[in-house]
């Protein structure tokens, strides 16, 4: 990993900042320039060669993986400054990052599950950001309700897996080099017993890739079928039949630092439907007004509640402030959405070449489905009530 391109002194964060904003001005430009802002949620599918090029200056510069262990290739930042480096690099209009699922979900769950072989195959290529991944949970059938995953997996006499099935919704697995699979391992089992959480590459006989083309007129999703792909020996994370546990602690990394950026690209994504209220004189209607005024509250609502997820520090067990983030961003998404297409008025019923307008026709048909997603809210307030206030489970059928 490169060495940072200045020198810190002072206030470490307040100087992180400064240096990962300079570093930003000076090299998301060029070539680069094109991605600022570009990538993220409706927009994924934004030049996906020259964001895996960023991925890789990023890595010459020592940008990426920044809160990992150095022992295994990061910065070994703390939670304030990895706080920092994400909103510094949103705020500075960084692109979609095509490294986030191998970076903020496969790494550090190698570097928490993994045996060392494993972390000394699979980490360096993250790092260094040449190899990409998917990952493989939900099904047509096993959505929200994961535990009903039917994708089988069974190992063969020379410790190598064979994997069969489906899986839908895989985000940029046409771009991706692996994939992380939940299989049920044995047979007969049903829900969260049973499952083996296993590492398997793309590239092989056996795997096909079908895009899934949306409203938005995007396809970063995609099906993949398992026809007796291949995971060797050592692709097998964890116990057998004990994946439920790796799968789990995955999505609770999930909800981590990179929260912060997120919302940072919400606030980018807010000025840009004041900048076409502005325009066309939507701003001056006292009714819209306050519902720009109620988006901004709610964007802070979604920080200060972000950052009493952190509080905890390198604990990664979910608390009830992180139980509640997904529902509260997936709504208040869902509503900016509909205060684009507002602000556009008529202007947003007519497919445009206009960027200020089609960008906010994104935002609005991406957000239709963030709702549903990663746990949809039926299910999100489930976990909230059973999880967070200790109430009884819901009768199931």
């Amino acid at each position: 990993m490169g060495a940072p391109e200045t020198a810190l002194a002072g206030n470490p964060v307040d100087d992180l900042r400064h240096a990962i904003a300079q570093w930003m001005a000076e090299h998301l430009s060029g070539e680069f320039a094109a991605l600022r802002h570009r990538g993220g949620p409706g927009d994924e599918g934004a030049d996906p060669e020259l964001r895996k090029r960023w991925e890789r200056e990023m890595a010459a510069g020592g940008w990426t993986c920044v809160g990992w262990p150095e022992q295994y290739g990061g910065r070994g930042l703390s939670i304030d400054a990895q706080v920092a480096f994400h909103e510094e690099y949103a705020r500075a209009g960084g692109p979609g990052r095509m490294g986030h699922i191998g970076e903020g979900l496969i790494g550090p769950t190698l570097i928490r599950y993994g045996t060392e072989a494993q972390k000394a195959r699979f980490l360096p290529g993250i790092v260094e950001g040449r190899v990409f991944w998917a990952q493989g949970y939900s099904e047509p059938n096993a959505g929200s309700d994961l535990a009903n995953v039917q994708t089988r997996c069974w190992q063969c006499d020379d410790g190598s897996w064979r994997v069969s099935g489906q899986k839908i919704w895989t985000s940029l697995a046409h771009e991706s080099d692996w994939i992380f699979v939940v299989a049920r391992s044995e047979p007969g089992s049903k829900g969260r017993h049973g499952l083996s959480f296993l590492l398997l590459p793309l590239d092989q006989p056996g795997v096909t890739i079908r895009p899934i083309r949306q409203i938005s007129g995007e396809a970063e999703f995609n099906e993949v079928f398992f026809d007796e792909a291949v995971a060797e020996a050592d692709g097998l994370v964890g116990e057998v039949g004990k994946g439920w546990e790796v799968a789990m602690g995955l999505l609770e990394i999930e909800r981590g630092v990179s929260t912060l950026g997120q919302q940072m690209h919400f606030a980018h994504e807010l000025g840009l439907v004041v900048e076409v209220a502005r325009r066309n004189g939507a701003d001056r209607d006292p009714a819209f007004r306050a519902r720009l005024a109620r988006a901004w509250g709610g964007l802070r609502v979604m920080r200060y509640n972000a950052l009493r997820m952190l509080a905890g520090g390198d604990d990664l067990k979910l608390g009830r402030e992180a139980l509640i983030y997904k529902y509260h961003w997936s709504n208040w998404h869902r509503d900016l959405g509909k205060l684009a297409m507002d602000a556009l008025g008529p202007e947003a019923d007519t497919p445009s070449d206009d960027p200020a307008v089609r960008r906010l026709q994104q935002i609005f048909f991406f957000s239709r489905a963030d709702t549903i997603y990663a746990g949809s809210n039926e299910i999100q307030l489930n976990l909230i009530a059973e999880r967070g206030l200790g109430l009884p489970r819901e009768p199931r059928g």
